[in-house]
């Protein structure tokens, strides 16, 4: 696996991007010669898709950087979803650090200006990325404003630089604590679409809910029903980007029996009601390849 290493003290530029849905279950992917940079993060099913150094299979959760300057082509008939974001590098020159796995240290020091992604990899929280892409495609609809657009997505390469590499970085865990923090994300993250109680939380892992309460405040630096919810929202503002469900469906599906109650909560974290942050960015950008 090679890890591409781009200096993004100066933006990336954006050349176009969308949202790709399948047709129908027998499409393959087209034939060409890349002439930039293809960034495909995938939202629903398999993609099948090569270039002349191999073949990859991509599932929900997966993104793929693709080279310029080698064919990509579909070796197999893809059911899926995906946004794509085609971007040029250092005035189109193209031409980031290329390493194999082992060769570079990460996280780079904070004050690096380079982000180095594996070419393939699981994306840590797609919902963040989701939300991010409909706000590109939203500005560069409304605005068409190429500095605006080049930094969007910069940001969100500099996003899953840092879900990747920066977010579990917990220097004041060690040990038996760094896995009871990871196991109580990983249960609120099974069971976000649920009503999750602190209570049941503490008796799942066997502590008293005073213990879990103070452990996990004193790792994540916030109380444990605030990250709860927390994640419910992030949830809940890639189903409003991403989908055309109705707004008391997405809160009742991430666990809120009553609209009201979801709307009000949703207000409190983002400042916005659901149906305002729904048309803040509206002009989702939907192609077929």
């Amino acid at each position: 696996m090679d890890y591409l290493n781009f200096d993004v003290q100066r933006s990336l530029h954006l050349n176009w991007t969308g949202k790709f849905i399948a047709p129908d279950e027998n499409w393959i992917h087209m034939s060409r010669v890349l002439t930039d940079f293809e960034f495909i993060v995938m939202t629903e099913g398999e993609l099948f898709i090569a270039d002349d150094r191999g073949q990859y299979h991509l599932q929900k959760g997966d993104y793929r950087i693709m080279s310029p300057c080698e064919r990509q082509y579909g070796y197999k008939p893809s059911q899926c979803t995906f946004y794509w974001t085609h971007f040029s590098y250092n005035n189109f020159h193209n031409d980031p650090g290329r390493h194999k796995e082992g060769e570079l240290h990460l996280p780079f020091p904070a004050e690096d200006t380079h982000i180095a992604l594996p070419e393939q990899a699981r994306v840590p929280r797609l919902d963040r990325l989701v939300v991010q892409f409909k706000q590109l495609q939203d500005c560069n609809r409304k605005y068409r404003n190429i500095n605006q657009d080049g930094h969007i997505l910069t940001s969100i390469l500099c996003e899953l630089y840092s879900q990747l590499y920066l977010s579990g970085s917990r220097v004041t865990m060690k040990g038996e604590q760094v896995q009871l923090y990871t196991d109580i994300v990983d249960y609120i993250s099974w069971r976000i679409r649920e009503n999750i109680r602190v209570s049941e939380i503490a008796e799942y892992f066997g502590y008293n809910e005073k213990y879990i309460t103070t452990f996990f405040k004193k790792s994540a630096g916030l109380s444990l029903k605030a990250y709860i919810l927390n994640q419910k929202m992030e949830l809940a503002q890639a189903l409003l980007t991403d989908t055309n469900l109705p707004i008391a469906q997405i809160g009742y599906d991430i666990g809120f029996s009553d609209n009201h109650n979801f709307s009000s909560a949703f207000k409190k974290i983002t400042g916005q009601s659901p149906s305002e942050y729904r048309n803040s960015y509206a002009e989702r950008m939907l192609f077929h390849e």
